[in-house]
């Protein structure tokens, strides 16, 4: 058996009520543009059109785009600055929060959320943000040493009157270990609550969280990472991450980085595009993956 099966391994053992699935299966929706090859997080509102934006080196814009892959409209946040952003998530209310905590060095100290209206309701080609600014306590140096990298982030989503940011571990060694975070829904200048660590598993390539969601009527939350998927159920708050976890090998290993809810029972996922692979929109049905095994025993 090779390290990384046996890291996988590991890793599955390693969490608490978790079951390991067999892959799941992603039904390709529409190529997304190749305007927007470096997707990093999208939100729906109907189910039928997505929200999206690119990280670091991309302009300060945020695209609505349809299930044909095609450009309806995009919006300059005004007040922002995309220094890197890495995901979006929604409230209950309409408005929309881009996370500007990309931090692959760990060296930042201007972290940000951007708190913006409905963007389905703004008619212009400009909408206004709020800044959620915030650091994290437990940071002291700027990098720390290498194996203390745990402050990048590419993973959040909204609940209550809160956001909830999962930190992707960049440790030298690494170490599997994500950090969770809370922070307040509204303009201000915060210190992150440090409310968990939650380990992953060994294998830095599938085990580090780039996206995260909620469903909508909180009792699922989904984690993705590069081809591998974490399922939360039967939790409470703040500590979800000691739920009922279901690890899920998507078997695509491209770079996905963007998810969200659509409904109860499915997901929305994107890839950013690399060379002849991935920057495309995917459909993941729960209810097909999650099936429970027939049960054969004490059957004649």
């Amino acid at each position: 058996m090779s390290s990384k099966s046996i890291f996988f391994l590991l890793g599955c053992l390693s969490f608490s009520l978790c079951s390991c699935q067999n892959p799941g299966k992603l039904d390709v929706i529409t190529d997304l543009p190749s305007s927007l090859s470096e997707n990093s997080g999208i939100v729906s509102y109907d189910g039928k059109t997505i929200w999206l934006i690119e990280d670091s080196g991309n302009n300060d814009n945020i695209f609505h785009v349809d299930f044909n892959g095609k450009i309806i409209k995009h919006l300059d946040l005004k007040n922002a600055k995309n220094k890197d952003w890495e995901d979006l998530t929604k409230d209950h209310y309409g408005n929309l929060y881009v996370g500007d905590f990309g931090n692959n060095e760990n060296h930042r100290e201007n972290l940000v959320i951007y708190k913006l209206p409905n963007p389905e309701q703004e008619k212009g080609d400009k909408i206004k943000s709020e800044k959620i600014e915030f650091r994290y306590p437990e940071q002291k140096k700027f990098p720390p040493k290498k194996s203390k990298l745990y402050y990048d982030a590419e993973a959040f989503f909204h609940w209550g009157n809160s956001l909830y940011i999962i930190t992707k571990n960049r440790t030298r060694p690494y170490d599997g270990k994500a950090m969770i975070y809370k922070v307040p829904d509204t303009k201000g200048s915060y210190e992150a609550e440090l409310i968990g660590e939650w380990f992953l598993c060994n294998d830095q390539n599938r085990c580090s969280a780039t996206a995260a969601t909620i469903s909508p009527d909180g009792k699922t939350i989904a984690v993705l990472g590069y081809g591998t998927l974490w399922l939360i159920t039967d939790f409470e708050f703040d500590h979800f991450y000691k739920g009922s976890v279901k690890q899920i090998d998507l078997g695509l290993r491209t770079q996905l980085e963007a998810i969200c809810f659509i409904g109860h029972d499915t997901l929305l996922l994107s890839d950013e595009r690399s060379r002849a692979t991935g920057g495309n929109l995917y459909r993941l049905q729960l209810s097909k993956i999650l099936k429970p095994e027939p049960n054969t025993k004490g059957k004649p």
